[in-house]
C-alpha cells in the first residue's frame, strides 16, 4: 500500500503540466537537442548517426529503482526503461576519472619562457608560455602565477603570452579568449575588479592573509597567441590545482557542465565514459547512450543501470576512505543544486544526490540520484528519473516520494558531514617553482587529440 501511494505521487507529478516555461535551478544552461534519431542497426561507433539503439523506449514518465545497502529492491517500477539522466551522468564522469587518476589527483599548469631573464630590472626579454587542462583554472589561479613570478624577480615580459590548444581558463572553453583574461589578470594594471574579488576571496578562504599585503603584477608587453610550447623552452614554474576529490565536489554541486567536459576528456570522452559503462560495469550496451560527460543533450540510461555507477562510485570512493559526501552535495547545507531542497529539520543532511535537470530536452527531464538515511539507521539507495513533463513538478514528486521512504522508517536522520567551504577546497593548490628546467611530457600539441 505504502508503495503504490508513493508511486501515484509520481504519476501526478508526470501528469501535471504547467502552461508556461519551467524555472531554471543552478543545473548550467540546458538546451534543445533534437528527438532520438530513428533505430538503426547496431555500431561499434558512436557517431550520431550511428549510436546504439535502444532496446527500451521511452514509454514510462518515470522510473524508480530503490534498494538496501544489502541490496534488497524495496520500490521498482519502469527500472528497465531507458531515461534520459541529464546531469545525473556527471557521476559517471566523476567515476570515471577516480578510476583513472585517483582521488588526489592535481591537474598542471606550467609557466614556460622562450626568452633570457635580467635580474636587474625584472624583465624577461622573451615570451611567455603557460599551458595546462586544469578545468578549475580561474581569476585567482592567474593572480597566484603572478604572485609566483614576482617572487623569482619577475615583473615585465617583453614578448608575447603563448597558450597551447584546450588551454583554458574562468570555465571558458575558448582557448583565445582564456589566454586574453589570462594577460588581463596577470596584470595588476589590467586586472578586473572581479579577479580581485576572487584573489582575495581564495586568500581568504586559505587563511592566507599575508599574500594581500602586495599586490601581484607581471606586466606582459606582446599580444596573446595560441600555439604549441615552443622547443626549448624552459619551465619557469608549475601550478598544481587542488586534489581532483575536491574539484569533483565543486563540479557535483554546482552541476558545472564546463568541469565535467574537461574532467570527460580526460577520461577519453563519451567513447571512454560508455566503455566504464558497458565494459567495466557490465551494463548492457542497448542500454547506453552517451551523448556528452556533462548530461546535456540526448544521453540514456535506465535506473537500475544508474544504481550500478552510484554504487560502483560509491565502492571506488570507499577504496580510497572517502564516502559520496565527500563529492556530491549533501541537501540543505551545501550550495548549489540542492541547496534549497530538504533544508529544514529534520531533512537537513538526510540526502546526499545529484540532480539532474533539462527543461526542454526530451519534453522535460530531471533526475534525482544517491542516498537517503532514516531514523531506523537504515540508508536507501536510490535512483528516480522523470521524463516528458514539468520539472518543477517532478521535483516535488520526487521529494514526496524519497520522504515518504524515510517516514516509514521513523522518519529521516542527517548523516554526519562537517562541510567545508568550496572557496576553500579550490584553494588548497600547490606552486613548485622549476630547480632542474626539465621539460620532458610538457609539450602540448598544436592540434588538440
Amino acid at each position: 500500500m505504502l508503495a503504490a501511494t508513493i508511486l501515484m505521487s509520481l504519476v501526478v507529478g508526470a501528469r501535471a503540466q504547467e502552461s508556461h516555461r519551467p524555472t531554471l535551478t543552478n543545473d548550467i544552461r540546458p538546451v534543445d537537442v533534437p528527438s532520438l534519431p530513428p533505430v538503426v542497426a547496431p555500431s561499434t561507433t558512436l557517431d550520431d548517426a550511428t549510436l546504439q539503439p535502444l532496446t527500451q523506449p521511452v514509454s514510462f514518465n518515470y522510473g524508480v529503482y530503490v534498494q538496501t545497502t544489502t541490496g534488497e529492491t524495496v520500490l521498482a517500477e519502469g527500472a528497465e526503461k531507458a531515461f534520459n539522466p541529464a546531469s545525473a551522468i556527471k557521476l559517471a564522469t566523476a567515476l570515471a576519472a577516480l578510476r583513472a587518476f585517483g582521488p588526489q589527483h592535481r591537474f598542471s599548469t606550467a609557466v614556460w619562457t622562450t626568452g633570457t631573464f635580467d635580474p636587474t630590472t625584472g624583465t624577461i626579454n622573451g615570451d611567455l608560455v603557460v599551458s595546462g587542462r586544469d578545468p578549475s583554472f580561474h581569476y585567482e589561479h592567474a593572480v597566484m602565477l603572478a604572485r609566483e613570478l614576482n617572487r623569482l624577480g619577475i615583473r615585465t615580459v617583453t614578448g608575447d603570452i603563448i597558450v597551447p590548444p584546450r588551454f583554458t581558463m574562468n570555465f571558458s572553453s575558448s582557448t583565445q579568449r582564456s589566454g586574453e583574461q589570462l594577460y588581463d589578470t596577470l596584470d595588476m594594471t589590467r586586472r578586473p575588479a572581479s579577479a580581485t574579488r576572487a584573489w582575495f576571496d581564495n586568500r581568504q578562504a586559505a587563511q592566507d592573509t599575508a599574500s594581500l599585503q602586495t599586490t601581484p603584477s607581471v606586466a606582459v608587453l606582446g599580444a596573446v597567441y595560441v600555439d604549441s610550447v615552443p622547443a626549448g623552452a624552459r619551465v619557469l614554474l608549475t601550478h598544481k590545482s587542488s586534489a581532483l576529490v575536491d574539484i569533483l565536489k565543486v563540479m557535483l554541486c554546482y552541476s558545472n557542465n564546463f568541469m565535467a567536459e574537461r574532467v570527460g576528456d580526460a577520461v577519453g570522452g563519451r567513447e571512454g565514459l560508455r566503455r566504464v559503462l558497458v565494459e567495466d560495469l557490465s551494463i548492457p550496451a542497448s542500454e547506453v547512450r552517451i551523448a556528452s560527460a556533462s548530461g546535456l543533450g540526448v544521453n540514456r540510461l535506465t535506473p537500475r543501470g544508474m544504481m550500478k555507477v552510484y554504487l560502483a562510485l560509491r565502492d571506488e570512493l570507499a577504496e580510497h576512505n572517502l564516502g559520496p559526501s565527500d563529492i556530491m552535495p549533501v541537501a540543505g547545507i551545501d550550495p548549489g543544486t540542492l541547496q534549497k531542497r530538504f533544508q529544514f529539520h529534520p531533512s537537513r543532511g538526510s540526502i546526499i544526490a545529484k540532480t539532474g535537470t533539462l527543461p526542454r530536452t526530451d519534453g522535460g527531464a530531471s533526475a534525482l540520484v544517491g542516498q537517503m538515511r532514516a531514523q531506523n539507521g537504515e540508508t536507501l539507495f536510490f535512483v528516480i528519473f522523470n521524463q516528458r513533463g514539468s520539472v518543477g513538478r517532478f521535483r516535488q514528486a520526487q521529494d514526496r516520494l524519497v520522504s515518504e521512504l524515510q517516514n516509514a522508517r521513523g522518519g529521516p536522520k542527517p548523516f554526519v558531514y562537517t562541510p567545508l567551504a568550496l572557496a576553500m577546497r579550490l584553494a588548497d593548490t600547490e606552486l613548485q617553482a622549476s630547480k632542474t628546467g626539465d621539460s620532458s611530457g610538457e609539450y602540448e600539441p598544436l592540434t588538440p587529440n
